[in-house]
């Protein structure tokens, strides 16, 4: 990730901060407002209600978006995932190359000698 990416990258991420901040002012305004003596005025109640959820949409969507760049940028540091996994695939194509030896090992050699057998004893001079 280069340097611009990663200021624009960190700018993001301190508006995500603000906008955190300013959904508890929002929640806490919401409740200050239903604490009311004299009862919550609906409109407010929407209108922040309407704030809140419209933030939290916004703090989900760039955190999704900062965290699949960030993973498509760099490999988690010291994660062994992927050279784990390639290693388990190998391990698996090897199995399964010793087993279609061992079932070629099982079908030829048998032949094998079965023919050699055949052929040493038709040219065996006892036979004449």
């Amino acid at each position: 990730m280069d340097s611009q990416t990663q200021n624009t990258s960190l700018q993001r991420l301190q508006n995500v901060e603000k906008t955190v901040v300013r959904v508890l002012e929002v929640a806490g305004g919401v409740m200050d407002e239903l604490s009311n003596p004299t009862g919550p005025r609906k409109e407010f109640i929407n209108n922040h209600c309407r704030d809140f959820m419209q933030m939290i949409k916004d703090i989900q969507f760039t955190l999704r978006n900062e965290i699949k760049s960030a993973c498509e940028y760099r490999p988690f540091e010291k994660s062994d995932y992927t050279c784990r996994i390639s290693n388990e695939i190998c391990l698996s194509k090897l199995e399964h190359i010793l087993s279609q030896l061992d079932l070629i090992t099982q079908t030829i050699i048998p032949q094998y000698h079965h023919a050699h057998d055949s052929t040493a004893s038709a040219s065996s001079p006892m036979d004449f």
